[in-house]
Order: C-alpha cells, then sequence, then structure tokens
C-alpha cells in the first residue's frame, strides 16, 4: 500500500519545527532558551520569556528573548513574580489579556522597560507539576490585515498549550540528564578524594582537597572544613578553598557564622543530623555534616550569593552524598592511620619486650661475671676497674628499663602531640606550616589547666597571622622553665597594623592573667611581629 503524505497546515508544521527545535539540544538552559524563542515565533510575539518557579515560590529564573544586552541591562534585575506574573504562578492556567495595564492585578513596568500591552501566558508542567510560564506580549501584525494592536488568538493558545505540552517532556529529559551529569561530576570528586588517601595521608592536606573539591564541583564561591565542637570549645576553620584574593574577607565571613554554628550544635547536643542554612553578611551559608565516626565532627560550610544557593533537592542531596563519601574517605585514611599506629605500638611492646627479656639479662649477668672476678683478684686497681664496669653496666641497665617504660607508655597523647596536630591544621591557612620547638618537659610539666589555655591561645595567635599578616614563615616555640609556661609565636608579615581589632588577642591576656601570667605583642626583627604567652606551671 502506497504511502500516503499527510497535507498540513502551516500552524502545524510550525509546531512540528518548534517541537523538533526544543527537542535538540539537553543543556537545560539552551532549551529553555529554544522554547522561548519558538513560542515567540509561533505566535508571531515580539517578546517572550519564561519564568522558572523556584522552591520559595518566587521566580529563580527568567529566560527572555526579543530583548537585547543593553535593553536587559537598562531594565536592571530580571522581576521574581509580581503582578500579573504572580497571578499566574498562583493559578498556572492559559491567561490571555488585551491590555496588560487594565488587569486589577498588574503592578507596572520597571524605569527603561519596552512597552507592553497584549499578552499570553502558558503554564509549562513537568511530570504534573508547575515547572514555570511562557510569557508572550506584543503580538506583530499579521501582513496585509489593518489592525492597530492585534491580540493573540485562539488559535495563537492552542498552539502555545501544544508547545508547552512537549516542553515539559523536553524539559524533564534535559533536567534528568543534567542531574545525571551533576551526579557524575560528584561521584568523580569522591573518586579521586578516595585515590589521594593512600598512607602516608597527610590531614590538613586532605582537608584541603575536600573543601577544595566541594567549591569546584558545588560552584561555590567559597567552602571551608569546619572543626565542630565536642564540649566548650567553639567551632574552627581547619580548611578553607576559595580564590586568593578573597581569602581574608571569607574567612572573616565564616568566623561571623562561627557562633551560629555553634548555636546549631549546642540545640542538637550531638553531630548535626542534617544540613543547616544560614544566612551570615548577605551570603548563604549551607552547612552540611560530614558523619564521621573515627575523626573528631566536622562539617562542610558552603558559601553561595542567596540567589544561588544549593536550593534544589537533587542538588542537595548530591552536596550531602558526597558528604558521607568525604566522610567514609576520612575515617578510612583514619583507621590506616590507626592501623599503622598499632604496627608502630606492637613493635614497641616487641622491642621493649626483648630489652628486658634478653639485653637486660645478658648485662646483669655479664655485671655478675665481673663482680666475681673482681673478688678473685688482689690487685687494688683492677678491683676498682672492674666495680667501676659494674657500676656502668647498673646504670646502662637503669637507662634500658627507663627506655622500657617510654615505649609501653608512649600511646598517651601528649602536649607535643596536640601542638603538632593544631599546627598541621593552621598549615592550610596559612600556606606554610609553622616551624614548632619545645623546651623542656612539656609533656610532664604543664598542668591540665594551663594546657587547656594555651592549646586555644596558640590557635588565635596562628589565626590571626593567617588573616592578617601575610607572613611566609612562622615559629612556634613552647618552653617551660622555673615553674613558668612560656608560648612564643613568630612571623615574618608585615608587622602590627595601626588599627587592630584586639578581641581574640584580649580573651588570650585574660586567660594570662588568669594563670598569673601576661601577654606582650612586640614588633620582630627585621620584619612581623612577636607574641609572647605566660603563665605559672603551678597555677
Amino acid at each position: 500500500m502506497p504511502h500516503r503524505r499527510l497535507d498540513l497546515s502551516g500552524s502545524t508544521h510550525a509546531l512540528l519545527d518548534a517541537v523538533v527545535a526544543i527537542s535538540s539540544d539537553l543543556d537545560l538552559h539552551s532549551v529553555l532558551l529554544r522554547i522561548v524563542e519558538s513560542a515567540a515565533e509561533l505566535t508571531g510575539a515580539q517578546y517572550a520569556a519564561l519564568g522558572v518557579i523556584g522552591r520559595d515560590g518566587d521566580l529563580s529564573d527568567f529566560v527572555t528573548t526579543g530583548l537585547d544586552d543593553a535593553e536587559r541591562e537598562a531594565i536592571g534585575a530580571p522581576p521574581h513574580g509580581r503582578g500579573i506574573l504572580r497571578l499566574l504562578v498562583d493559578h498556572p492556567e492559559p491567561l490571555r489579556l488585551q491590555d496588560l495595564s487594565a488587569h486589577p492585578a498588574s503592578y507596572g513596568f520597571p524605569a527603561h522597560h519596552p512597552p507592553m500591552r497584549t499578552f499570553l501566558g502558558v503554564p509549562v508542567r513537568v511530570r504534573g507539576a508547575v515547572f514555570g510560564n511562557l510569557y508572550l506580549t506584543q503580538k506583530s501584525p499579521v501582513e496585509g490585515v489593518a489592525e492597530p494592536e492585534p491580540g493573540f488568538t485562539d488559535e495563537d493558545v492552542a498552539l502555545v498549550e501544544a508547545l508547552a505540552s512537549a516542553a515539559g517532556f523536553v524539559i524533564g529529559n534535559a533536567r534528568a540528564y543534567g542531574l545525571s551529569e551533576r551526579r557524575r561530576e560528584w561521584l568523580e570528586a569522591a573518586a579521586v578524594l578516595g585515590e589521594h588517601l593512600q598512607p602516608p595521608v597527610d590531614r590538613g592536606d586532605t582537608l584541603v582537597r575536600v573543601a577544595e573539591a566541594t567549591r569546584t564541583v558545588g560552584r561555590a564561591r567559597a567552602a571551608a572544613v569546619l572543626r565542630l565542637p565536642t564540649g566548650p570549645q567553639a567551632p574552627t576553620i581547619v580548611a578553607l578553598a576559595c580564590h586568593e584574593a578573597q581569602r581574608e574577607a571569607f574567612t572573616d565571613l565564616l568566623e561571623a557564622a562561627l557562633p551560629l554554628v555553634a548555636g546549631h550544635v549546642d540545640a542538637v547536643e550531638g553531630p548535626l543530623p542534617e544540613p543547616v542554612d544560614l544566612e551570615v553578611e548577605g551570603q548563604a551559608v549551607v552547612l552540611v555534616p560530614v558523619r564521621t565516626h573515627l575523626t573528631s565532627p566536622v562539617a562542610l560550610a558552603v558559601v553561595t550569593d542567596l540567589a544561588h544557593g544549593p536550593q534544589d533537592v537533587e542538588e542537595r542531596e548530591l552536596l550531602v552524598s558526597f558528604a558521607d563519601q568525604a566522610a567514609l574517605s576520612l575515617d578510612r585514611a583514619q583507621a590506616l592511620a590507626e592501623r599503622a599506629q598499632m604496627a608502630v605500638v606492637s613493635d614497641r611492646e616487641r622491642i621493649a619486650r626483648d630489652l628486658h627479656d634478653v639485653v637486660i639479662q645478658r648485662l646483669f649477668a655479664t655485671g655478675l661475671q665481673l663482680q666475681g672476678v673482681g673478688m678473685l683478684t688482689t690487685d687494688r686497681e683492677v678491683a676498682a676497674r672492674v666495680d667501676r664496669a659494674v657500676d656502668d653496666l647498673d646504670a646502662t641497665i637503669r637507662d634500658i628499663r627507663g627506655t622500657i617504660f617510654a615505649l609501653r607508655h608512649r600511646s598517651v597523647a601528649t602536649l607535643r602531640d596536640e601542638l603538632d596536630e593544631l599546627v598541621g591544621d593552621a598549615a592550610p591557612l596559612l600556606g606554610f606550616t609553622p616551624l614548632l620547638r619545645t623546651e623542656g618537659p612539656v609533656d610532664t610539666a604543664v598542668p591540665a589547666r594551663v594546657r587547656e589555655h594555651l592549646l586555644p591561645v596558640l590557635r588565635e595567635a596562628l589565626s590571626n597571622i593567617a588573616r592578617h599578616a601575610e607572613a611566609g614563615a612562622a615559629w612556634v616555640t613552647l618552653g617551660v622553665d622555673d615553674g613558668e609556661v612560656t608560648l612564643r609565636v613568630e612571623d615574618d608579615g608585615r608587622g602590627l597594623p595601626v588599627e587592630r581589632v584586639e578581641s581574640g588577642l584580649r580573651n588570650a591576656a585574660h586567660r594570662a592573667e588568669g594563670l598569673g601570667g601576661s601577654l606582650e605583642l612586640a614588633p620582630r626583627e627585621p620584619r612581623g611581629t612577636v607574641l609572647v604567652w605566660r603563665a605559672r606551671a603551678g597555677s
């Protein structure tokens, strides 16, 4: 049976061409622009737009055609959904007007907006839910027809409704494709992070990589890893990813957010169960918990413009999923580190056992033999030398026993360990690792009361260097002498500013005074600053 060619009307041909046009791309923004252009071409409208309804019910995106760049710039910010636009959002049904300004819901136009009278609005649905609305204005007159200001016809309404119906499927496909691409980007970032976390693991570098991946893949202005408090301590910034020129600004912004973070942590009295939205100095900060089990609790802080945060449910779920993947990677790295530490502890125990069971026993037996030789000789000089050798052996045995004790009791975290960790956490923010040196028995001579104030003071000092000093190196020295603990922090930065806010330094001074000590801040030669914090070890 021969194929019969259907004779289609011009409007049907135009509609089919429009459907083909909007189906030829998978990028969501390109699809929306093609839909707007096709709707304008189908109806002969001079201006067309598609307003996307956001999670808050306002228009989150507004794609237009018919306006050039100069006209868009003169009009200003796109509409958020008032007047007739709001009417269509609240009542998603086709709306046709001969004169926009005559409708009771008309809100008016901003300055420099081109005149618009005739109007046609049609909702666009994706899988039954309203995605947005098509807006068409200023229908062009039909050639050869003398009509002063033609309005949209019933045929225009039918064509645009048919286009909107087809557009719903195309938008759904484009969104699904975009979501799959976003999922691929997040999974790839998580895989790269997992590959990086191979022993030996640099914990500071790892947290920087987590923050950088979050900022890049999340298309954020900045991203940071925050250590959450587990007691009276305040949250702290341990890694920050942003453009280098904006580092100081984002550091200040996040420090302003820390009290809000602490409030949310205190409210739940435990790990954050879900993401938290904060508004700080006109910026949106999304706090996403990183649910680790083996490491101290941390969270991702993602900084965006208020209008461009991760509002979509799918995008937020991808961010949460990445945080969970990062938590697994951090736990795995911690487990590897603990396994390596257990191997070291096992080796230390074996060495201690061998020293006790073999070396000491042999030295002791040798000492007994020498004592026997000393009793047999009648030469006093030989006897004296034998006695000295036996004494040396006794001293050696005592030293070895001290070594055995140290080997078997090294598993307890020391103050030096905590200082190492704190300095390592500050390295990503500083851009370098400060040189740490201890003088005297800091692990045993610094009491717990001084220790709990010492670490926050050092953290504040390093934070000040990162924010203000523009330093290339820093030195941290902790010493204990004659009952006094002295913390000295130096940098080679730009020195003390003329005007500075000293709230952190005031807190450090109060801590020192409460422990019978003092705080001194002075210039360093040839450049930089020296902070000296003192406290009485017996306080």
